[in-house]
């Protein structure tokens, strides 16, 4: 008995055969291209209001961590860590919107550049 075969023994489930690969499916129908015009694909959200969303919902994050540090300051029943939390929870929002900001300045100077 070889030692592959001995841990397969051991271990009830588990198979140290490799799983047999199923084709690709083949497809049929291509999915239509979206318009030029700038009208969502159906049933998708248009990046500028998917960047409104993510614009605002860092907003409300920056609006509740700047009302949980007023809590604490004015001495309601608000505990230490949770104003710390709501706090970095906003940094870490605001930081990620300014990265994507900053990835999509870069990629449309970089389209700006390309010779045509």
């Amino acid at each position: 008995m070889s030692p592959l075969s001995s841990i397969s023994a051991t271990l009830p489930g588990v198979s140290l055969t490799p799983p047999v690969a199923s084709p690709l499916p083949v497809v049929t129908d291509l999915a239509k291209p979206q318009d030029i015009s700038g009208s969502p694909a159906a049933g998708g959200d248009s990046f500028a209001s998917m960047l409104g969303r993510m614009v605002s919902d860092i907003n409300a994050q920056q609006v509740t961590a700047s009302q949980t540090v007023s809590a604490v300051q004015s001495g309601q029943p608000v505990p230490l860590h949770q104003a710390v939390i709501s706090m970095e929870e906003a940094n870490v929002s605001f930081q990620l919107m300014v990265e994507v900001r900053n990835r999509l300045l870069e990629g449309f100077q970089e389209i700006m550049r390309m010779q045509i």
